[in-house]
């Protein structure tokens, strides 16, 4: 299974080189309107990958619970909010949550974070995470600030996914392969304004 990882486009996803692959996942933060989200499914549409996963990011607002026809209008690709999907039996989980105080599907309270992670299901292969875990590409450049959650490093220590694929923290981009998992931030927006990163191809072997 070759999965090809993007995040944070920022409404720019048309200017994405999109490499071929079995898989595209994006961990969010690819509109602030409405619009933009009609036009990124459209372009969803166009990608030729057999399957494709979407998860909200902190700048979603249109897609909390509160407007459910806009999560209706991703009809090219699964939108994952807190669910699993299976996909040549990969089992996929994926949740737009962060630690942050505001924006969208944020959760402040470590206890309710840690409730909240509980709810990966053992046996989890891929994890779809809008932000990283604390202390792994959770970081920019020149910072030594990390803005992962602790609690969702717990979780997946414990669920030992294959592959976890986040966002978020632009310019913490990369990947770092564990004993049991590889770590992957695919955030592509740069800062200075525009995409100056690649997507993130790597390949996973089906059960």
């Amino acid at each position: 299974m070759r999965i090809v990882c993007i995040s944070d486009t920022h409404e720019l996803h048309r200017e994405v080189d999109v490499p071929p692959g079995d898989m595209l996942i994006h961990a969010g933060d690819f509109s602030q309107q409405e619009s933009q989200i009609h036009d990124f499914n459209d372009w969803l549409g166009e990608l030729p990958h057999a399957h494709k996963i979407v998860l909200p990011g902190n700048h979603e607002e249109t897609l909390l619970e509160a407007e459910p026809e806009m999560r209706r209008a991703i009809t090219n690709a699964v939108l994952l909010i807190d669910e699993e999907v299976k996909i040549a039996g990969l089992r996929i989980w994926g949740s737009p949550v962060t630690p942050l105080y505001g924006g969208a599907f944020s959760m402040s309270n470590p206890a309710d974070r840690r409730r909240h992670w509980a709810r990966i299901p053992d046996g989890t292969d891929i994890l779809v995470t809008h932000g990283p875990p604390y202390g792994i590409l959770d970081t920019a450049p020149g910072s030594t600030f990390h803005e992962g959650c602790p609690e969702l490093l717990e979780a997946v220590r414990l669920i030992e996914p294959r592959l976890h694929v986040f966002g978020h923290v632009h310019g913490a981009y990369g990947v770092v392969r564990t004993e049991h998992t590889v770590f992957v931030n695919a955030a592509l927006f740069g800062n200075t304004g525009d995409l100056d990163k690649s997507p993130i191809v790597l390949e996973l072997s089906s059960r």
